[in-house]
């Protein structure tokens, strides 16, 4: 049914795209406020198309994800891409596999390299609001407990009952990362690390912000881990960066036992629009090194 369906709606966004456009080489999601990627693109051609338009595409509910589909051309030598303004979550009520059913339409169009973005809170200690983390691990948090977006029956015409992940991010692709930087003479901090992926909607207690640390992971977000799986599991290549939009909390909760005023409780809490915020000043940034990296492939 989900072969069926993304071959459907893959042959439908072809059916849309001028001779320029027909063969998309690679598919870059946008994530929260990060959809400023599009200005990377050529003005002409361009394709546009709401999700409501694409078969089987659930739509974005969150502020911050437009809920669109771009295809064009991006860098000097003029790759052609598709862009997603706005992914999926689980919290919005989808189903893990509905998360990453575009990234089946992208494998149908034959896209080979999938470059996905997002916002995350900061774990690591030395993590600043606007640094950006090339992810070369993950930690399926929701994976683990049987929440996965490859859960059911295995379609061998995608790929393997029990694919590796192992090497899922893309040394080559991450290494074209710091070439840009050095092109670009972007100077922001950019570090390597694992994303803990977590279901959402609500933002890390103490406590679990204490715990993801202690396992391992360098940040946390609730998007991207799907669409990492599901890439790897139709053979595509994986680059994913995370913004660091704000620092997460570990330190333990005043006692009510102390002197401590009770406004210290708000002290570094997240919140939406923070995330938006970082990601509009750093948009500029994230944009160029995509597109210098594309313009590679």
């Amino acid at each position: 049914m989900v072969f069926q369906l993304s071959n459907e709606c893959a042959d439908y966004i072809k059916s849309h795209l001028p001779e320029e456009l027909q063969q998309p080489r690679v598919a870059i999601v946008c994530g929260s406020g990060l959809g400023g990627i599009v200005n990377g693109l050529a003005a002409s051609p361009r394709v546009v198309l709401p999700y409501e338009s694409l078969p089987g595409f659930s739509v974005s509910t969150v502020v911050g994800h437009a809920g669109k589909l771009v295809v064009g051309l991006v860098g000097d030598n003029r790759v052609p891409v598709v862009l997603m303004l706005g992914r999926f979550h689980f919290y919005e009520g989808h189903d893990m596999a509905a998360t990453a059913y575009p990234v089946r339409v992208f494998a149908q169009l034959g896209i080979k390299t999938l470059i996905a973005t997002n916002a995350a809170g900061g774990l690591r200690s030395g993590f600043q609001v606007g640094d950006l983390m090339v992810l070369n691990d993950h930690l399926n948090m929701p994976g683990l407990v049987g929440f996965h977006p490859l859960r059911g029956s295995n379609d061998d015409r995608f790929g393997v009952r029990f694919p590796p992940l192992s090497d899922a991010y893309s040394l080559e692709l991450r290494q074209g990362v710091r070439t840009a930087l050095k092109e670009l003479g972007i100077s922001r901090n950019v570090h390597e690390g694992t994303y803990a992926f977590v279901c959402g909607p609500t933002y890390e207690t103490r406590t679990e912000v204490r715990y993801l640390t202690a396992v391992g992971a360098d940040a946390v977000g609730m998007s991207t881990i799907p669409e990492v799986i599901v890439a790897r599991h139709s053979g595509l290549d994986v680059l994913a960066i995370s913004l660091i939009t704000n620092v997460a909390v570990s330190v333990k909760p005043p006692s009510a036992h102390s002197a401590v005023p009770a406004t210290s409780m708000e002290d570094g809490m997240a919140n939406h629009q923070e995330v938006l915020d970082a990601a509009l000043e750093a948009a500029n940034d994230i944009q160029a090194v995509i597109v210098q990296v594309v313009n590679k492939l």
